[in-house]
């Protein structure tokens, strides 16, 4: 106690010196805080939806034992909703408190997905333009936190497109002949769909059982 005392300067122009060192790295301090707490916060939260997760596969395997199974899954279900939302109110608080300083590195949580997707399914990144200004002072020395990424699954509609098969003709300067490939293979003689088009149509009508007045699902483009 004394030694620390002894510490403190005794020039008032030093200790206004470090009484600013000290204010200056309040915001630091408090940023850490937070991260921390909101590190903590996202812990609880995981834990307490691998309890539940474990909870509803037991009852699947070993089914209803009880009514107070079903009970302990309400509570862990609603402590899992209390534990989340605490996490995301750190986050944010996190989000702030990093915001005020330079050197407290930001807080990105891992939020658990509730539906994910196969990491087979090819992916296509869009990044909106993030803001130039803050939308609350106007100013512009913006700097990146972190990002919130929205997973949707999307499907691509059928595209139609028109093969050419170009035979070119030669003629022999000697004996006059045209000479030409032969004409390729069609499944139906002289007819315009392709293989491909005509597996469409058959799947169209004895797998998915369309009425034969369609046979394809999908008129073709118009002309």
């Amino acid at each position: 106690m004394d030694a620390d005392r002894d510490a403190v300067p005794d020039d008032i122009a030093a200790l206004k010196e470090a009484l600013a060192v000290e204010r200056a790295r309040a915001p630091e301090v408090v940023a850490e805080l937070a991260v921390a707490r909101a590190k903590a916060s996202e812990d609880g939260a995981l834990i307490a939806q691998q309890k539940l997760r474990i909870a509803k596969l037991e009852r699947q395997i070993y089914g209803q034992r009880s009514e107070r199974s079903s009970r302990l899954i309400d509570q862990l279900a609603l402590t899992f909703e209390e534990l989340e939302a605490d996490a995301t109110e750190n986050e944010l608080a996190a989000e702030r408190a990093v915001a005020r300083t330079t050197t407290v590195r930001g807080f990105i949580r891992k939020r658990a997905e509730r539906q994910t997707f196969p990491e087979r399914l090819p992916r296509e990144r869009v990044v909106i333009d993030p803001p130039t200004v803050c939308g609350c002072c106007g100013g512009a020395r913006l700097r990146k936190l972190g990002e919130d990424v929205t997973r949707t699954l999307e499907a691509i509609p059928r595209q139609w497109k028109v093969v050419e098969t170009v035979r070119e003709k030669f003629t022999c300067r000697d004996c006059e002949k045209i000479s030409q490939a032969p004409a390729p293979f069609h499944v139906i003689a002289r007819g315009r769909a392709g293989p491909s088009l005509l597996a469409m149509i058959l799947y169209e009508k004895f797998g998915q059982h369309q009425p034969l007045n369609r046979p394809s699902g999908m008129s073709p483009p118009e002309a």
